[in-house]
C-alpha cells in the first residue's frame, strides 16, 4: 500500500530544528553544542476535506500497512502538488506517522482526514 494519491486542501509545513544541546552553569553561562550537520524534527500537517469514505479508508489502510507509526515511506507528489517556495520539504525525504489518521464524518459517504507526518532522515 502507497500513501494516498490525492492532493490535499491544506498542509502546514515546519523545517524543523538542527539538533543542538544546551547546557547551563549555575551561574548562567550556557554553552550549546551542535551535534548535526541536517535539520531535524521536520513535520507536515496534511487535511483532506470532503473526501469520500472510500478515500478515507486508503488513509487508515496505509497507516496498517506502515505498523502505525513504526515504518517509512515516500509521499506522492500530488500530497505535495501546489507547495510554495519555504513550504517543499527536502526531495526524497522519508517520512513516518506521528500519529493516527483523524478522520471526521461530515454527512453519509463524506470524510475529512487530518495526518501529521515527521521527517526521518
Amino acid at each position: 500500500m502507497a500513501f494516498p494519491a490525492l492532493v490535499p486542501t491544506s498542509r502546514s509545513y515546519s523545517p524543523g530544528d538542527w539538533p543542538v544541546k544546551r547546557f547551563q552553569a549555575q551561574s548562567g553561562a550556557e554553552v550549546r553544542i551542535l551535534y548535526g550537520s541536517q535539520r531535524v524534527g521536520a513535520t507536515l500537517e496534511l487535511s483532506y476535506d470532503n473526501i469520500t469514505d472510500s478515500q478515507a479508508q486508503q488513509f487508515v489502510d496505509d497507516y496498517n500497512s506502515v505498523l502505525g507509526t513504526l515504518r517509512t515511506f515516500t509521499l506522492s507528489t500530488q500530497a505535495l502538488t501546489g507547495t510554495s517556495v519555504g513550504m517543499t520539504p527536502p526531495p526524497q525525504t522519508a517520512w513516518r506517522y506521528s500519529d493516527t489518521p483523524a478522520i471526521t464524518s461530515v454527512r453519509p459517504g463524506v470524510s475529512s482526514v487530518r495526518v501529521t507526518l515527521v521527517a526521518v532522515t
